[in-house]
């Protein structure tokens, strides 16, 4: 049973940084791809990064290029997101998601099967 667990989320400025972890568990992830979500009120689930765990290939949003990077340490099984030049937003719950496989990095929420409790974001002005 695929477990994750993220944490690290709290209050920061705008233009603070801030970096999040994912712990899994379960399984032995060589064939995964691991990504980040992010859902604010009101709005759908959003892709925001996604690494391929055997080989640190990542790919990131458009929205968050240049200010979040994805990376994985793969001898504590931890999934991180490092988030700096936070802008100001509405509160949004970041999720640390997992799906077999490593062909292509999916973007689509739907893609993957396992997903944490997930840990929340307040960028404050």
């Amino acid at each position: 049973q695929v477990q994750l667990v993220e944490s690290g989320g709290g209050l920061v400025q705008t233009g603070g940084s801030l970096r999040l972890s994912c712990a899994a568990s379960g399984r032995t992830f060589s064939s995964y791809t691991m990504g980040w979500f992010r859902k604010a009120p009101g709005k759908e689930r959003e892709f925001v990064a996604a690494i391929e765990w055997i080989n640190g290939i990542a790919n990131d949003a458009d929205s968050v290029k240049g200010r979040f990077t994805i990376s994985r340490d793969t001898g504590k099984n931890t999934l991180y997101l490092h988030i700096r030049s936070l802008k100001p937003a509405a509160p949004a719950v970041y999720y640390c998601a997992a799906t077999a496989g490593t062909s292509v990095i999916y973007t689509s929420s739907r893609r993957y099967a396992y997903w944490g409790q997930g840990t929340q974001v307040t960028v404050s002005s």
